[in-house]
């Protein structure tokens, strides 16, 4: 019955072509950071990985940092897009970063 499924439902359902793949991301800045030092990490962060691939990060924090990365559009993230993030936390003042697997945004 599922293969019988209309393109509203699908949609709807946000399975087949529209299933929606990201991923979480946790850091910890060094206690060493400054607030100053804080915003411009995760303005750069936002400037330098996110809006270049088109991805939406969602979460906050404050020395201790969590969210979750998908795409603007409906459509899967990449493993580059994970690599892309652990590199760019690789060279800052932060640690305890980790990058989770891809997952089904909606069906996890």
């Amino acid at each position: 019955m599922a293969a019988n499924r209309s393109r509203r439902l699908r949609k709807k359902l946000r399975v087949d072509e529209f299933q929606e793949f990201g991923f979480d991301v946790n850091w910890k800045f060094n206690d060493d950071v400054s607030e100053d030092a804080i915003d411009t990490i995760v303005d750069q962060f936002i400037a330098q990985v996110i809006e270049p691939r088109s991805l939406g990060f969602h979460g906050g924090g404050h020395k201790e940092w969590e969210g979750i990365i998908a795409t603007q559009a409906i459509g899967k993230c990449t493993e580059e897009d994970r690599k892309a993030v652990q590199d760019f936390f690789a060279k800052q003042p932060a640690s305890n970063v980790e990058v989770t697997e891809l997952y089904d945004i909606w069906w996890s």
